[in-house]
């Protein structure tokens, strides 16, 4: 049986089965009541009950909601609540469906910060975030299996599984809420390295460029310029210019899905070994190199941001990868008369 008291604050159950009876799907025997604790509180209802009751659909979830068989102090609400620290919530009987404990395989990658609101972590590159679309487990799976006692553990912001670099978890919801608005409201600052092919001229542009998200017939989450897409506003700054490359600082001013890769692709850059925007032909001669390139090179090298606790303005860097520093290493020495 799932014990919810593993989620949050105090759980009170009326006639609890014995856990040696439980098997892998089990309806719980009676209401659970919960009481909300700090970092529940904010949440809205649905989102809560999606997060705790791991393995029962969504729809499922959505009815009880409808039913008023879930209550908050003892009074129906709707699937826009957001819970306030003190709240007891009752949740009724549900199937739940148990996963294997070893299901995600525990695992810490190296940390750039940490402190009790936040953990900043460097992400390899072909990690995914999170589960998902074909993939079972992402960096927030293995981490918050490596780390069981943490009351709180959400990420920040996404990466593509194809990039490196920085990667913002929060410890605390205010911690997440904060961090959040400041996105919204453009006071962080992100900075990525990306090796564009071709012959790049200068040394700062801008690129605005409409994007538009799109699936493809095989689900695949694609992205394009087009005129009606969402505004979009990439910095690139000319770092070292090589007979075949340019490494490129990318400075994002909007935060859109491939954002960086497509920018690129559409001004006639691709980023070396991108394989779903970039040069197919190319990418493959690159991994046959003496010194080859197997990955997407795209790391987020830099963020600047307002610590969400003590208001301290912060600035985190992540080393470029190695597999990536030792392609450069191997380009030999770039032009600098180019950055002049």
């Amino acid at each position: 049986m799932k014990d919810l008291e593993r989620f949050s604050g105090k759980t009170t159950q009326k006639g609890r089965q014995n856990s040696a009876d439980a098997s892998p799907q089990t309806v719980l025997p009676q209401a659970q009541f919960v009481t909300i604790g700090e970092e529940e509180a904010g949440q809205r209802i649905d989102n809560y009950l999606l997060r705790i009751c791991k393995g029962v659909p969504k729809s499922h979830v959505y009815r009880i909601l409808r039913s008023g068989e879930v209550r908050v102090n003892k009074g129906r609400i709707d699937q826009l609540y957001r819970l306030v620290a003190g709240d007891v919530v009752r949740i009724p009987p549900v199937r739940i469906a148990e996963k294997p404990d070893n299901a995600v395989p525990a695992a810490e990658f190296p940390v750039i910060f940490e402190d009790a609101h936040l953990l900043v972590v460097d992400k390899p590159a072909g990690v995914a975030v999170h589960g998902g679309s074909g993939v079972s487990f992402g960096v927030i799976e293995q981490l918050r299996a490596s780390r069981p006692d943490a009351k709180f553990l959400e990420l920040v912001h996404r990466l593509d599984r194809e990039t490196s670099g920085l990667l913002l978890l929060a410890k605390k919801r205010s911690a997440l809420t904060s961090l959040h608005e400041q996105m919204r409201d453009g006071e962080t600052d992100k900075r990525y390295l990306a090796l564009a092919v071709g012959d790049w001229k200068n040394k700062r542009q801008h690129v605005k460029l409409p994007l538009h998200k799109y699936t493809t017939g095989d689900g695949e989450r694609r992205v394009a310029v087009q005129a009606d897409g969402m505004a979009s506003h990439t910095v690139f700054t000319l770092l070292k210019k090589y007979a075949e490359f340019a490494l490129l600082e990318a400075e994002l001013k909007t935060g859109r899905t491939h954002q960086i890769r497509v920018h690129l692709q559409s001004t006639g850059f691709p980023i070396a070994g991108d394989d779903k925007y970039g040069d197919f032909a190319l990418n493959k001669a690159l991994q046959k190199r003496p010194v080859p390139l197997k990955r997407m090179f795209l790391h987020a090298h830099q963020i600047t941001f307002r610590h969400p606790d003590s208001g301290k303005i912060m600035t985190l860097n992540a080393p470029l990868a190695p597999e990536c520093e030792k392609f450069l290493v191997s380009l030999g020495q770039p032009d600098n008369s180019a950055l002049q």
